[in-house]
């Protein structure tokens, strides 16, 4: 894991970056699904990126997640969108941080409730350690230390660039 750089990284050229790590398994011809918010932003620009011909899926993990009765519903839960069959696939679950897994793990509980995968593949842009679960990015671009505190979140400008902040709890 290597320290915050300052100024933080261009989270454009990431998702370049990205969709250069996934070219070589186009093949297979995988859907692409985005964990919602910053998930789903990276897998519309990585299918306009990749010059893929099918819509993205939309996932929203929030009723499955292990700490729902501690959390609570996320006051802008927004719908599970998959608009073609999972049954027999090659996923891509899209996301924009790894941390501890249990986001991860709660799309894949709810996408092997629309069928069974041939595959599932994880791409990130940023992987900040600190897992929880036995799960990993197949596909990343930036592994990160943070301090205890501290997280990333990925924002969508005006213009519709995305980038990252730091944010401190």
């Amino acid at each position: 894991m290597s320290p915050l750089p300052n100024p933080l990284p261009d989270a454009e050229a990431q998702c370049r970056q990205l969709a250069d790590l996934i070219r070589s398994q186009l093949h297979h011809q995988p859907a692409l699904l985005g964990i919602y918010s910053g998930g789903a932003w990276i897998a519309e620009r990585l299918k306009e990126l990749l010059g893929l011909p099918e819509d993205i899926g939309l996932i929203d993990v929030s009723f499955y997640r292990d700490d729902f009765a501690e959390k609570g519903l996320h006051p802008q839960v927004k719908p599970t969108v998959i608009p073609f069959d999972v049954e027999g696939r090659h996923i891509i679950l899209v996301d924009d941080v790894l941390f501890t897994g249990r986001t991860t793990r709660a799309a894949i509980n709810e996408l092997f409730d629309y069928g069974r995968p041939a595959s599932v593949a994880m791409a990130v842009l940023a992987d900040r350690g600190g897992r929880e679960l036995p799960i990993g990015a197949t596909y990343c671009v930036w592994d990160v230390h943070l301090q205890d505190g501290q997280s990333l979140v990925l924002g969508k400008q005006d213009d519709g660039r995305l980038a990252w902040r730091l944010e401190h709890a």
